[in-house]
Protein backbone atom coordinates (compact mmCIF):
# COMPACT_ATOMS: atom_id res chain seq x y z
CA UNK A 1 0.00 0.00 0.00
CA UNK A 2 1.46 3.08 1.09
CA UNK A 3 5.55 3.26 -0.05
CA UNK A 4 6.37 6.15 2.91
CA UNK A 5 8.28 4.87 5.49
CA UNK A 6 7.40 4.41 9.05
CA UNK A 7 9.40 7.05 11.12
CA UNK A 8 11.52 5.65 13.68
CA UNK A 9 9.13 6.44 16.96
CA UNK A 10 5.55 5.06 14.61
CA UNK A 11 7.42 1.64 14.19
CA UNK A 12 8.56 1.69 17.53
CA UNK A 13 5.25 2.00 18.47
CA UNK A 14 3.93 -0.53 16.67
CA UNK A 15 6.70 -3.20 17.53
CA UNK A 16 5.70 -2.66 21.34
CA UNK A 17 2.26 -3.36 20.39
CA UNK A 18 3.36 -6.53 18.00
CA UNK A 19 0.60 -9.06 20.00
CA UNK A 20 -2.36 -7.03 19.57
CA UNK A 21 -1.12 -6.31 15.73
CA UNK A 22 -0.92 -10.12 15.34
CA UNK A 23 -4.52 -10.49 17.07
CA UNK A 24 -6.19 -7.92 14.55
CA UNK A 25 -4.23 -9.63 11.42
CA UNK A 26 -5.44 -13.18 12.62
CA UNK A 27 -9.45 -11.56 13.45
CA UNK A 28 -8.85 -10.62 9.69
CA UNK A 29 -8.12 -13.51 8.46
CA UNK A 30 -10.12 -15.73 10.21
CA UNK A 31 -13.38 -13.35 9.72
CA UNK A 32 -12.72 -13.85 5.56
CA UNK A 33 -12.04 -9.46 6.17
CA UNK A 34 -9.22 -9.90 4.06
CA UNK A 35 -10.22 -11.60 0.88
CA UNK A 36 -13.31 -9.03 0.97
CA UNK A 37 -10.65 -5.78 1.20
CA UNK A 38 -8.14 -7.30 -1.61
CA UNK A 39 -11.83 -7.62 -4.04
CA UNK A 40 -12.03 -3.84 -3.15
CA UNK A 41 -12.54 -0.83 -2.69
CA UNK A 42 -15.46 -1.91 -0.52
CA UNK A 43 -17.33 0.65 1.80
CA UNK A 44 -17.69 -0.42 5.50
CA UNK A 45 -21.46 -0.34 5.70
CA UNK A 46 -21.01 -3.22 2.86
CA UNK A 47 -18.31 -4.78 4.97
CA UNK A 48 -20.44 -4.27 8.48
CA UNK A 49 -23.27 -6.15 6.62
CA UNK A 50 -21.32 -9.06 5.53
CA UNK A 51 -19.74 -9.77 8.27
CA UNK A 52 -22.63 -8.74 11.03
CA UNK A 53 -20.21 -5.99 12.32
CA UNK A 54 -20.81 -3.24 14.00
CA UNK A 55 -19.90 -0.06 11.92
CA UNK A 56 -17.98 2.51 14.60
CA UNK A 57 -15.93 -0.34 15.94
CA UNK A 58 -14.93 -2.06 12.54
CA UNK A 59 -13.57 1.46 11.43
CA UNK A 60 -11.65 1.23 14.09
CA UNK A 61 -11.00 -2.27 13.49
CA UNK A 62 -9.81 -1.04 9.90
CA UNK A 63 -7.80 1.83 11.83
CA UNK A 64 -5.02 -0.73 12.99
CA UNK A 65 -5.05 -2.29 9.62
CA UNK A 66 -4.21 0.71 7.91
CA UNK A 67 -1.52 1.65 10.43
CA UNK A 68 0.14 -1.64 9.60
CA UNK A 69 0.13 -0.78 5.87
CA UNK A 70 -2.22 -3.34 5.13
CA UNK A 71 -5.40 -1.45 4.01
CA UNK A 72 -5.82 1.82 1.60
CA UNK A 73 -8.91 4.17 3.06
CA UNK A 74 -10.56 6.66 1.25
CA UNK A 75 -13.05 8.88 3.39
CA UNK A 76 -14.91 11.43 0.94
CA UNK A 77 -17.69 12.41 3.97
CA UNK A 78 -17.85 12.81 7.34
CA UNK A 79 -20.49 9.40 7.22
CA UNK A 80 -18.07 6.29 8.41
CA UNK A 81 -20.09 4.12 6.36
CA UNK A 82 -19.64 5.99 3.03
CA UNK A 83 -15.49 5.20 3.74
CA UNK A 84 -14.31 2.64 1.22
CA UNK A 85 -10.96 0.34 1.73
CA UNK A 86 -8.63 -1.78 -0.14
CA UNK A 87 -5.95 -3.86 0.52
CA UNK A 88 -3.22 -4.89 -2.48
CA UNK A 89 -3.65 -8.67 -3.93
CA UNK A 90 -2.12 -11.15 -2.01
CA UNK A 91 -2.55 -9.93 1.42
CA UNK A 92 -4.84 -13.27 2.77
CA UNK A 93 -2.12 -15.48 1.39
CA UNK A 94 0.70 -13.48 3.18
CA UNK A 95 -1.69 -13.54 6.34
CA UNK A 96 -2.14 -17.00 5.97
CA UNK A 97 1.74 -18.11 5.78
CA UNK A 98 2.39 -16.11 9.18
CA UNK A 99 -0.82 -16.51 11.12
CA UNK A 100 -2.75 -19.53 9.92
CA UNK A 101 -3.14 -22.70 11.47
CA UNK A 102 -0.26 -23.91 9.54
CA UNK A 103 1.84 -21.32 9.64
CA UNK A 104 5.66 -21.16 9.74
CA UNK A 105 5.43 -18.72 12.29
CA UNK A 106 3.75 -21.17 14.41
CA UNK A 107 6.22 -23.38 13.93
CA UNK A 108 9.25 -21.44 14.88
CA UNK A 109 7.85 -20.69 17.66
CA UNK A 110 8.27 -24.32 18.81
CA UNK A 111 12.21 -23.45 19.73
CA UNK A 112 13.33 -22.44 22.88
CA UNK A 113 13.96 -18.64 22.00
CA UNK A 114 12.85 -17.77 25.31
CA UNK A 115 16.04 -18.79 26.48
CA UNK A 116 17.08 -15.75 25.35
CA UNK A 117 14.25 -13.64 26.08
CA UNK A 118 15.49 -10.39 28.50
CA UNK A 119 18.68 -11.95 28.47
CA UNK A 120 20.40 -10.84 25.09
CA UNK A 121 22.99 -8.64 26.54
CA UNK A 122 24.14 -11.63 28.62
CA UNK A 123 23.90 -13.80 25.32
CA UNK A 124 25.50 -11.32 22.99
CA UNK A 125 28.65 -11.47 25.54
CA UNK A 126 28.82 -15.47 25.50
CA UNK A 127 27.38 -15.62 28.77
CA UNK A 128 23.64 -17.38 27.77
CA UNK A 129 23.14 -19.75 24.72
CA UNK A 130 20.66 -21.94 23.53
CA UNK A 131 21.50 -25.24 25.28
CA UNK A 132 22.61 -28.12 23.06
CA UNK A 133 20.34 -30.48 24.21
CA UNK A 134 17.69 -28.16 22.78
CA UNK A 135 19.06 -27.42 20.11
CA UNK A 136 22.44 -28.16 17.79
CA UNK A 137 23.50 -27.64 14.60
CA UNK A 138 23.78 -30.03 12.65
CA UNK A 139 21.15 -32.17 14.72
CA UNK A 140 22.88 -34.06 16.93
CA UNK A 141 19.63 -36.50 18.31
CA UNK A 142 16.85 -38.00 16.42
CA UNK A 143 14.41 -35.72 17.57
CA UNK A 144 16.52 -32.73 17.01
CA UNK A 145 17.01 -34.09 13.40
CA UNK A 146 13.39 -34.64 12.76
CA UNK A 147 12.11 -31.36 14.07
CA UNK A 148 14.82 -29.41 11.93
CA UNK A 149 13.68 -31.29 8.91
CA UNK A 150 10.28 -30.36 9.43
CA UNK A 151 10.79 -26.89 9.50
CA UNK A 152 12.95 -26.35 6.66
CA UNK A 153 10.30 -28.01 4.41
CA UNK A 154 7.78 -25.52 5.96
CA UNK A 155 9.47 -23.17 4.23
CA UNK A 156 9.65 -24.68 0.89
CA UNK A 157 6.87 -22.93 -0.67
CA UNK A 158 8.65 -20.07 -2.20
CA UNK A 159 11.47 -22.47 -3.79
CA UNK A 160 8.83 -25.10 -5.37
CA UNK A 161 7.22 -21.71 -7.00
CA UNK A 162 10.43 -20.74 -8.56
CA UNK A 163 11.51 -24.22 -9.55
CA UNK A 164 8.13 -24.69 -11.35
CA UNK A 165 8.16 -21.67 -13.04
CA UNK A 166 11.23 -22.48 -15.07
CA UNK A 167 11.03 -25.77 -15.26
CA UNK A 168 11.49 -26.37 -18.47
CA UNK A 169 14.57 -23.80 -18.49
CA UNK A 170 16.21 -26.38 -15.33
CA UNK A 171 15.21 -29.80 -16.35
CA UNK A 172 15.12 -30.32 -19.95
CA UNK A 173 17.68 -32.95 -21.03
CA UNK A 174 18.62 -33.72 -17.30
CA UNK A 175 17.84 -37.00 -15.64
CA UNK A 176 19.66 -37.10 -12.14
CA UNK A 177 19.48 -34.77 -9.54
CA UNK A 178 21.25 -34.80 -6.72
CA UNK A 179 19.59 -32.36 -3.78
CA UNK A 180 22.47 -31.74 -1.48
CA UNK A 181 21.67 -31.39 2.20
CA UNK A 182 18.25 -31.99 0.76
CA UNK A 183 15.95 -32.20 4.26
CA UNK A 184 13.69 -35.02 4.57
CA UNK A 185 12.78 -35.38 0.66
CA UNK A 186 9.64 -32.90 0.90
CA UNK A 187 11.32 -30.53 -2.09
CA UNK A 188 11.95 -33.73 -4.23
CA UNK A 189 8.86 -35.06 -4.44
CA UNK A 190 7.48 -31.84 -5.39
CA UNK A 191 9.46 -31.65 -8.00
CA UNK A 192 9.14 -35.39 -9.27
CA UNK A 193 5.28 -34.31 -9.25
CA UNK A 194 5.98 -32.17 -12.11
CA UNK A 195 9.25 -33.79 -14.03
CA UNK A 196 8.39 -36.97 -15.67
CA UNK A 197 12.10 -37.53 -16.98
CA UNK A 198 13.87 -36.84 -13.48
CA UNK A 199 15.44 -39.07 -10.08
CA UNK A 200 16.50 -36.92 -7.97
CA UNK A 201 18.29 -38.10 -4.59
CA UNK A 202 18.76 -36.32 -1.71
CA UNK A 203 22.45 -36.63 -0.16
CA UNK A 204 22.34 -36.19 3.70
CA UNK A 205 23.62 -37.16 7.03
CA UNK A 206 22.98 -40.50 7.38
CA UNK A 207 20.30 -39.75 10.66
CA UNK A 208 18.55 -38.25 7.81
CA UNK A 209 17.41 -41.57 5.80
CA UNK A 210 14.22 -42.73 7.99
CA UNK A 211 12.66 -39.29 7.30
CA UNK A 212 13.08 -39.35 3.39
CA UNK A 213 11.89 -42.99 3.37
CA UNK A 214 9.04 -41.81 4.70
CA UNK A 215 8.76 -39.03 1.95
CA UNK A 216 9.25 -41.19 -0.07
CA UNK A 217 6.85 -43.93 1.09
CA UNK A 218 3.80 -41.08 0.86
CA UNK A 219 4.65 -39.73 -2.51
CA UNK A 220 3.69 -40.62 -6.19
CA UNK A 221 6.99 -41.46 -7.61
CA UNK A 222 9.14 -43.75 -4.95
CA UNK A 223 11.32 -45.13 -7.86
CA UNK A 224 12.17 -41.96 -8.44
CA UNK A 225 13.40 -40.50 -5.31
CA UNK A 226 16.31 -42.19 -3.81
CA UNK A 227 18.38 -40.80 -0.41
CA UNK A 228 22.58 -41.09 -0.40
CA UNK A 229 24.14 -41.12 2.84
CA UNK A 230 27.09 -38.81 3.40
CA UNK A 231 29.07 -35.79 5.03
CA UNK A 232 29.53 -33.15 2.79
CA UNK A 233 31.90 -31.50 5.07
CA UNK A 234 34.07 -34.66 5.27
CA UNK A 235 33.83 -36.42 1.86
CA UNK A 236 33.30 -35.53 -1.78
CA UNK A 237 30.66 -35.54 -3.09
CA UNK A 238 28.66 -38.23 -5.18
CA UNK A 239 29.30 -38.45 -8.57
CA UNK A 240 27.15 -39.52 -11.55
CA UNK A 241 24.50 -36.59 -11.08
CA UNK A 242 23.79 -34.39 -14.39
CA UNK A 243 22.34 -31.76 -12.07
CA UNK A 244 23.04 -30.26 -8.34
CA UNK A 245 21.30 -28.30 -5.96
CA UNK A 246 22.16 -26.19 -2.54
CA UNK A 247 18.48 -25.17 -1.48
CA UNK A 248 18.59 -23.34 1.63
CA UNK A 249 22.00 -24.72 2.62
CA UNK A 250 25.13 -22.62 1.56
CA UNK A 251 23.82 -19.22 3.95
CA UNK A 252 24.00 -21.98 7.15
CA UNK A 253 27.54 -22.13 6.56
CA UNK A 254 31.40 -19.79 6.90
CA UNK A 255 32.51 -18.08 3.71
CA UNK A 256 35.56 -20.67 3.38
CA UNK A 257 33.01 -23.38 4.55
CA UNK A 258 30.30 -22.51 1.47
CA UNK A 259 33.37 -21.57 -1.33
CA UNK A 260 34.73 -25.39 -0.69
CA UNK A 261 30.92 -27.04 -0.91
CA UNK A 262 30.90 -24.95 -4.23
CA UNK A 263 34.06 -26.16 -5.30
CA UNK A 264 33.09 -30.13 -4.51
CA UNK A 265 29.87 -29.86 -6.77
CA UNK A 266 32.17 -28.50 -9.80
CA UNK A 267 34.42 -31.40 -9.25
CA UNK A 268 31.62 -34.17 -8.95
CA UNK A 269 29.53 -32.59 -12.05
CA UNK A 270 30.19 -33.75 -15.19
CA UNK A 271 31.23 -30.91 -18.38
CA UNK A 272 27.91 -29.34 -19.18
CA UNK A 273 26.42 -30.27 -15.59
CA UNK A 274 24.35 -28.04 -13.76
CA UNK A 275 24.36 -25.97 -10.17
CA UNK A 276 21.38 -24.66 -8.73
CA UNK A 277 21.54 -22.26 -5.87
CA UNK A 278 18.15 -21.30 -3.81
CA UNK A 279 17.73 -19.34 -0.45
CA UNK A 280 16.68 -16.08 0.79
CA UNK A 281 19.14 -13.45 -0.85
CA UNK A 282 19.73 -10.75 1.13
CA UNK A 283 16.77 -8.00 0.66
CA UNK A 284 15.01 -5.73 3.45
CA UNK A 285 12.25 -7.86 2.60
CA UNK A 286 13.66 -11.00 3.24
CA UNK A 287 15.74 -10.36 6.32
CA UNK A 288 13.02 -8.76 8.36
CA UNK A 289 10.97 -13.04 7.44
CA UNK A 290 14.18 -14.58 8.58
CA UNK A 291 14.38 -12.00 12.37
CA UNK A 292 13.13 -15.14 14.56
CA UNK A 293 15.90 -17.85 12.74
CA UNK A 294 18.22 -14.46 13.47
CA UNK A 295 17.24 -13.69 16.83
CA UNK A 296 17.15 -17.36 17.84
CA UNK A 297 20.58 -18.15 16.47
CA UNK A 298 22.29 -15.17 18.70
CA UNK A 299 22.50 -17.83 20.72
CA UNK A 300 23.95 -20.73 18.68
CA UNK A 301 27.30 -20.08 17.10
CA UNK A 302 27.50 -23.69 15.71
CA UNK A 303 24.88 -22.02 12.31
CA UNK A 304 26.55 -19.03 11.02
CA UNK A 305 22.94 -18.28 9.78
CA UNK A 306 24.27 -15.22 7.20
CA UNK A 307 22.11 -14.20 4.49
CA UNK A 308 24.02 -13.17 1.35
CA UNK A 309 23.23 -10.93 -1.28
CA UNK A 310 22.75 -12.59 -4.97
CA UNK A 311 26.05 -11.38 -6.24
CA UNK A 312 28.25 -12.99 -3.62
CA UNK A 313 27.10 -16.23 -4.82
CA UNK A 314 27.46 -15.60 -8.90
CA UNK A 315 31.18 -14.03 -7.92
CA UNK A 316 31.69 -17.11 -6.08
CA UNK A 317 30.15 -19.60 -9.15
CA UNK A 318 32.61 -17.43 -11.81
CA UNK A 319 35.47 -18.15 -9.45
CA UNK A 320 35.09 -21.50 -9.37
CA UNK A 321 35.06 -22.08 -13.11
CA UNK A 322 31.37 -22.28 -14.03
CA UNK A 323 29.74 -20.54 -17.26
CA UNK A 324 26.27 -19.50 -18.27
CA UNK A 325 25.73 -18.54 -14.97
CA UNK A 326 22.29 -16.17 -14.48
CA UNK A 327 19.93 -15.61 -11.95
CA UNK A 328 15.72 -16.74 -12.55
CA UNK A 329 13.09 -14.81 -11.23
CA UNK A 330 10.61 -15.77 -8.62
CA UNK A 331 9.52 -15.37 -4.85
CA UNK A 332 12.70 -16.67 -4.37
CA UNK A 333 15.13 -16.28 -6.74
CA UNK A 334 16.99 -19.33 -8.42
CA UNK A 335 20.99 -18.99 -9.88
CA UNK A 336 21.99 -21.28 -12.38
CA UNK A 337 25.20 -22.20 -13.43
CA UNK A 338 26.93 -24.95 -15.86
CA UNK A 339 30.40 -26.61 -15.77
CA UNK A 340 31.96 -25.83 -18.95
CA UNK A 341 31.73 -28.55 -21.78
CA UNK A 342 33.51 -28.60 -24.97
CA UNK A 343 31.03 -25.73 -26.70
CA UNK A 344 31.72 -23.47 -23.47
CA UNK A 345 35.83 -23.94 -22.48
CA UNK A 346 38.13 -21.24 -23.37
CA UNK A 347 34.96 -18.68 -23.75
CA UNK A 348 34.60 -15.27 -21.10
CA UNK A 349 34.62 -17.33 -17.44
CA UNK A 350 31.38 -15.15 -16.54
CA UNK A 351 29.31 -15.65 -19.48
CA UNK A 352 26.12 -14.90 -18.87
CA UNK A 353 25.74 -13.74 -15.78
CA UNK A 354 22.36 -11.85 -15.13
CA UNK A 355 19.28 -11.66 -14.70
CA UNK A 356 16.52 -13.42 -17.52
Amino acid sequence: MSTAPLSHRALMSLLANGTKAMDVLATALDIGLLDALEKGPVSLAELADRFDLRPLRLYKFLDCLESLGFVEREEPTDDIAQATYRADQGLAAAAEAVVGPNAIERDRDRYPWRTLHGRLTESLRGEVSIPADDFAFPPTTPEQTAAFERSMAVGLGPVVETFHRHAGRLWAGRRRLLDIGGGDGTLAARLLDHTPDLAVDVYNLPAVAPLVEQTRSRSGHPDRLGFVAGDFLAEPLPTGYDAMAFVRVLHDWATPVSRRLVEKAYAALPPGGLLLICEEFRTPDRLAMQFFWTYFQIGADSSVSRLREVDFYTGLLAETGFDRIAVLPGTWEVVVAYKPDDRTAGGPPVAGVGRT
